[in-house]
C-alpha cells in the first residue's frame, strides 16, 4: 500500500487562524462556517502559539459559566500542542493523535502554519493499517 503524506492533504489548505485576543464567540462562529473543529491560535499571522477545539469550548468554556463574547482564547486554548511536519506519513499522524488522545495535529513547516489535520480526515485503510501496527506491538 502507498503511504499518503500529510503534504498532500493540506496542499492548499487554508486553515482557520486566528489571533491570541481573539473572542472564544468569533472561534466558534468560524469553525460553525467552515465546518471544522478546531482553531489554530496564532501570533504573528502564522507562528503557532496554541490550539482552540469544540471540546474546549464545551470543557473550558461552557462548563465553566464562561462568556463566549468575554473570554479570549488565549485563556482557553491548549498552548504548544504537539505538530508535525508535511514529511510525515497519514499513519503517523494517526499514531500522534492516538497516543496524545486528541482529534486535531497542526501541520508546521518551518515554524509556520500550513494546515491542520483531524481523525476523520484519514481513510479506512490508514486507519485499518495503524490498528495492525498497534496490534503487532501489543503481541510483541
Amino acid at each position: 500500500m502507498t503511504q499518503r503524506h500529510i503534504s498532500d492533504m493540506v496542499r492548499d489548505q487554508q486553515p482557520v487562524t486566528l489571533p491570541l485576543e481573539a473572542s472564544v464567540h468569533e472561534a466558534c462562529q468560524r469553525m460553525h462556517v467552515r465546518r471544522v473543529g478546531a482553531v489554530l491560535v496564532t501570533e504573528g499571522g502564522d507562528h503557532l502559539v496554541g490550539i482552540f477545539t469544540g471540546r474546549d469550548a464545551v470543557c473550558r468554556v461552557l462548563a465553566e459559566g464562561r462568556s463566549a463574547e468575554q473570554t479570549q482564547l488565549a485563556d482557553v486554548m491548549t498552548r504548544a500542542p504537539d505538530t508535525m511536519t508535511p514529511n510525515k506519513t497519514a499513519v503517523e499522524a494517526l499514531r500522534l493523535m492516538q497516543d496524545g488522545g486528541y482529534r486535531h495535529v497542526p501541520i508546521v513547516h518551518q515554524g509556520r502554519v500550513v494546515g491542520i489535520v483531524s481523525r476523520g480526515d484519514f481513510r479506512g485503510l490508514e486507519q485499518a493499517r495503524l490498528d495492525e501496527e498497534t496490534g503487532l506491538w501489543e503481541r510483541i
